[in-house]
């Protein structure tokens, strides 16, 4: 079947859960001399369970998670993705990838994991202020390429992700109220689907695949290109301030006013953080409890951009704080996430406001004077380009939002149950204000396919699950967030 000519019949159910640990169980076991034959014809190495040097290929970022593939492919090249995924089928393997490592939701037990991360190519077009990026690439590589021209892309609060995995699944950063989710600016994507061929979606070639992959993430093949549209901007004015915990709530009540009133050139969150006793930390924040204000003005009068945050300045206790002229390649300095591999749980929703009570009921939940082992709760304004969709539709849900929240917790074997059951109480303290809809990389732990749906609007996510059974009816792409 074309996918130009997709089946939309529906089947009897898509609220039936297959229990994906079952299937992993079953996989079948790989003849050596099949293994053997798929590293005659790839450029990357090939591991088998029990090689050395497999755990290494398929380490993550986040340490809370740890992959046991049959096969591991290191994917050189969109021929060496197209191979794999080729012998996946043809040997009954789920296909699993990865790049960094930041974003997986279970073990990828059993599958043929892809690893990326030696695709690296990186091309900016001046003239037309565009970036090909390959799968493996994380965003610090593309800022630093498209600085020199007054260029930038639509970064998260790290550029120490990947850029495919991030932009697919929608791709929320502080230049977001101006230009969009990062998915909003991609403009053709290279992807290998379950039949093993390499196509090349965009608007005008594969429409209904371009529109799903483009906010569906990893549910349509592995994508080993993406080209995206890049914005001009040079600097911004931006950075953070740390307030006392004990300020909390006049800090946390002061921004509820403020951010709404906030024009689209300025994008900002806030969280209550726990930190940890460490000396790399500066003193005023070392071992507290704090509220950190997040914000970036990416307009042309660096003047309005203080006038802006100045009614933030006097919310509460400022421990630490600086807001001052940043170049596109230091926006890191913002949110100051951690680059270190570490263990994370999280878990996200959407909020359609932010009242007196909702912020009430957040520091009910989570508060400073709470001593309980959840990192960070934060709430991210959403709103302006955010809100609308691109030129070209996709599928990136939680465009009806006012805030999108995530809870953070240590992803450890001692508090396993402890931080799901408090990161999950705060969302619930909160369901009140709930919006519909959810950003496919805020979702965090799912139960599965299901709820991964149901962080769509109705209509998209019947639609998602149309282009789904027609270009992947075996479900061989049903690892991380899938349908």
């Amino acid at each position: 079947m074309s996918i130009n000519e997709l089946d939309t019949t529906e089947p009897e159910s898509f609220d039936v859960l297959i229990d994906d640990e079952v299937l992993d169980s079953l996989a079948p076991a790989i003849p050596a001399e099949d293994v053997d034959d798929l590293r005659s014809r790839v450029h990357g190495p090939v591991y088998a369970a029990g090689d050395d040097g497999l755990v290494a290929e398929v380490a993550t970022w986040n340490l809370a998670v740890t992959h046991t593939p049959a096969i591991a492919v290191g994917a050189t090249c969109a021929a060496d993705v197209a191979t794999a995924v080729s012998f996946a089928t043809a040997h009954g393997l789920r296909v699993a990838v990865q790049a960094t490592g930041h974003g997986p939701v279970r073990n990828a037990a059993g599958s043929l994991m892809i690893s990326t991360r030696r695709m690296q190519g990186v091309t900016i077009d001046r003239m037309r202020g565009t970036a090909r990026v390959e799968a493996g690439v994380k965003w610090a590589k593309v800022l630093e390429a498209a600085a020199p021209f007054g260029l930038t892309g639509l970064c998260g609060s790290s550029s120490d992700v990947g850029v495919v995995g991030y932009t697919l699944g929608g791709g929320l950063g502080s230049l977001g109220r101006k230009f969009g989710f990062s998915a909003d600016s991609v403009l053709s994507v290279e992807i290998v689907t379950a039949d093993g061929v390499l196509r090349t979606v965009c608007a005008e070639e594969q429409p209904e695949l371009f529109w799903a992959v483009r906010g569906g993430k990893g549910n349509f093949g592995v994508v080993t290109a993406i080209e995206l549209q890049l914005v001009p901007v040079r600097s911004v004015l931006g950075g953070g301030i740390f307030f006392a915990g004990k300020d909390a709530p006049a800090v946390l009540h002061a921004f509820r006013q403020w951010a709404p009133t906030l024009p689209e050139d300025v994008g900002t969150s806030i969280a209550i953080l726990r930190l940890p006793p460490m000396e790399e930390l500066p003193p005023p924040l070392r071992g507290q409890t704090v509220v950190h204000l997040r914000y970036v003005y990416a307009g042309d009068d660096p003047a309005e951009g203080e006038r802006l945050v100045e009614p933030m300045r006097s919310a509460g206790e400022v421990l630490l704080g600086f807001i001052h002229p940043l170049l596109t390649t230091e926006l890191d300095s913002v949110h100051m996430d951690p680059t270190d591999p570490m263990p994370g749980w999280e878990k996200g929703m959407q909020l359609a406001e932010l009242t007196e009570e909702t912020v009430d009921a957040l520091l009910a939940a989570a508060g400073p004077q709470l001593d309980i082992p959840l990192i960070m709760v934060e709430i991210r304004l959403l709103g302006g380009a955010l809100a609308r969709q691109p030129r070209v539709p996709n599928a990136v849900a939680g465009r009806d939002g006012a805030y999108q929240v995530l809870t953070l917790g240590p992803g450890v074997p001692e508090l396993a149950t402890v931080v799901p059951a408090l990161g999950k109480g705060v969302l619930k303290a909160l369901e009140p204000w709930k919006a519909p809809g959810c950003v496919t990389n805020f979702l965090g732990e799912v139960a599965g396919p299901a709820e991964v749906a149901a962080s769509y609007p109705p209509a998209v996510a019947e639609r998602l699950q149309a282009v789904k059974q027609a270009v992947d009816p075996d479900r061989v792409f049903s690892f991380g967030h899938a349908l």
